[in-house]
């Protein structure tokens, strides 16, 4: 403020000294006036500036002036840059945010207060089938017209999800979404949306499972607790009560291979894939399984044709256990379904990627083509009594299925009723390998 009066007085006092020099008192006079004009229109056209860099509202184009003018326009310069600052960090941020909503796995719709869209997200779009163009503004209840939401979002009290059909759903490919709604600012609310298809796949699969276990387990003991109440009520002969304890064994048995199977498929699932730093000869394999198949067909007392090629030197990587646990599955699944007189074939081939196929042939009696794709499926069954007299768990195939995937192959299925089946394990190149054959030099 000093810088400004010192400006002020100097303007008057060099108009006064002008205004002496040319006519004395009253030139002097004329002379101070004509100094405080100068200074006002000066100080003016400087305010002026200033004040129309300011209602512009650009930090570009600040005025360069000296005084307090100048420094006025300094400070407000600083503090627009400031402020711009400021909010260019606000709007990254916002940027970043709404980046990351438009990126979320979950559904987002921005509701106002009279229940339209304001705003959502491209999951939301494919979650409820919202177009960008066509349903900005619109009523949210007029496009979801599902009764359940209907009646959970009017109901407003929002501390649980509805669960609704996704669009595109259909009964050959369902898909479920889950929606929640949260009121927010002044009688807005932001619908959240979420894909639950595998979640409640999961759990239909979890029901299954207990109620197939539940009911295979309790077969057999039911038999047990009958034959345990009728040696327990009644004076049977020797030969009676011979074949009763012989029929509780077998009931016996067949749970305790049904917990076996579990157990088996329960470590499958909770361990991770085997290695490919173990290798097992093609030839044991096959041997193993041959002695096998020849002692299950005795029991069964049928007279088969067993065919067992076991490739050149071929070898394979992984769990030896697991490799042999799955091809004597098929193999012993081959024997029980082929009739006397049938043939059943195992060969290992190498595909032409450089991996080996397993394949076991039988000539039984084949499986209709419905049943093909639910064959891995747990306790799924193409006969039930046949598959109990043949003394299955319903689990073989699926633990089979299990094995080959660890070992980064495929289960192949192949039959035709009356035309025998084919089950083909494909495992890849990387667990394959030819074995040389051993030179002896003289």
């Amino acid at each position: 403020m000093s810088a400004r009066v010192f400006i002020f007085l100097s303007c008057l006092a060099g108009g006064g000294v002008i205004g002496w020099l040319l006519e004395a008192w009253p030139g002097a006079t004329l002379g101070v006036a004509a100094g405080a004009a100068l200074w006002f229109t000066l100080d003016t056209f400087a305010a002026t500036r200033v004040l129309r860099w300011l209602e512009a509202g650009q930090l570009r184009g600040a005025p360069t002036l000296a005084g307090a003018w100048g420094r006025a326009a300094a400070r407000a310069r600083r503090a627009l840059a400031a402020r711009e600052e400021r909010a260019d960090d606000a709007e990254r941020r916002l940027h970043a945010f709404l980046d990351a909503i438009r990126t979320s796995p979950n559904g987002v719709v921005l509701l106002d207060a009279r229940g339209g869209i304001e705003w959502f997200n491209q999951t939301a779009a494919n979650h409820l089938g919202l177009d960008f163009q066509r349903d900005l503004q619109q009523q949210v209840v007029n496009l979801l017209r599902d009764p359940r939401f209907t009646e959970f979002y009017h109901a407003g009290h929002y501390t649980g999800d509805v669960v609704i059909d996704a669009a595109g759903s259909t009964p050959a490919r369902p898909r479920r979404i889950a929606l929640h709604v949260h009121p927010y600012g002044e009688g807005r609310r932001l619908l959240l949306s979420r894909d639950v298809t595998a979640v409640e796949q999961a759990e239909a699969m979890r029901r299954d499972f207990v109620a197939n276990v539940s009911h295979e387990i309790r077969t057999p003991l039911t038999v047990l607790a009958g034959f345990v109440e009728t040696l327990q009520t009644l004076e049977l002969a020797a030969p009676e009560q011979e074949r009763y304890l012989g029929l509780m064994a077998q009931q016996a048995q067949r749970m305790q291979m049904l917990v076996a199977d579990l157990l088996v498929l329960s470590r499958l699932e909770g361990s991770p894939p085997p290695g490919a730093g173990e290798w097992m000869a093609m030839q044991g394999l096959m041997a193993q399984c041959e002695q096998e198949a020849r002692a299950l067909a005795a029991v069964q007392a049928k007279t088969l044709r067993l065919v067992f090629d076991a490739g050149d030197g071929m070898a394979v990587a992984g769990a030896p256990g697991e490799l042999q646990s799955a091809l004597s599955n098929l193999v012993s699944n081959a024997v029980r379904y082929t009739p006397s007189g049938g043939t059943v074939e195992v060969r290992a081939s190498p595909t032409p990627q450089g991996g080996v196929a397993l394949s076991v042939r039988d000539t039984g009696p084949g499986i209709a083509p419905e049943h093909l794709p639910r064959l891995t499926e747990r306790f799924y069954r193409v006969d039930r009594s046949r598959s109990r007299e043949s003394g299955g768990t319903g689990l073989g195939l699926a633990i089979v299925k299990h094995i080959v995937q660890r070992h980064g192959g495929e289960l192949r299925i192949e039959s035709a009723p009356g035309r025998g089946s084919t089950f083909t394990m494909v495992l890849p190149p990387g667990r394959v390998r030819v074995q040389q054959p051993d030179v002896t030099r003289s």
